[in-house]
């Protein structure tokens, strides 16, 4: 297969294609077609007290870069709290999530390495949203993209 020739270019602030996933809004920036596959990444917007469920990347590695608000991190058996300027890198196959625990919407740049990652995200946005979510197709999506969603608690 043959590599594109990369471009140059500034992604504005206004720019990128919009999906909302768990309560979350999540803005893709620079999709996988743009890198010939090395990297995706993404703006996420978390409302306070929410985050992605706990999941695991069988195939990428993931940075997440705080711009606003205060994030738990919590990856294999480990939890910190991140603030502004942080940046939280997360190999595969280790389970992680994130929540905003402060009491404004928090942004983050996520970069998911090598990139492809952006399918979930558009699957998962056309789910219908009148209604609660069909765990098993969301756990059928994740599977798709070699990621697993860990259910905790009553789900």
């Amino acid at each position: 297969m043959q590599s594109k020739q990369l471009k140059s270019d500034i992604v504005s602030n206004s720019e990128g294609k919009e999906w909302h996933v768990f309560g979350q809004t999540v803005i893709g920036k620079v999709m996988s077609d743009d890198t010939n596959g090395a990297y995706s990444v993404f703006e996420q917007l978390s409302p306070p007290q929410s985050g992605p469920p706990v999941h695991i990347h069988r195939s990428e590695d993931e940075m997440i870069y705080i711009l606003e608000g205060d994030l738990e991190i919590q990856w294999g058996d480990q939890i910190r709290v991140g603030t502004k300027g942080d940046l939280a890198f997360i190999p595969r196959n280790i389970p992680h999530t994130f929540k905003n625990v402060g009491t404004v919407p928090s942004k983050v740049l996520v970069m998911i390495m090598p990139g492809g990652f952006e399918g979930f995200f558009e699957e998962l946005n056309h789910l219908p949203t009148d209604e609660p979510p069909e765990v098993e197709k969301i756990l059928r999506v994740a599977e798709k993209y070699n990621a697993e969603i860990i259910r905790t608690g009553g789900s």
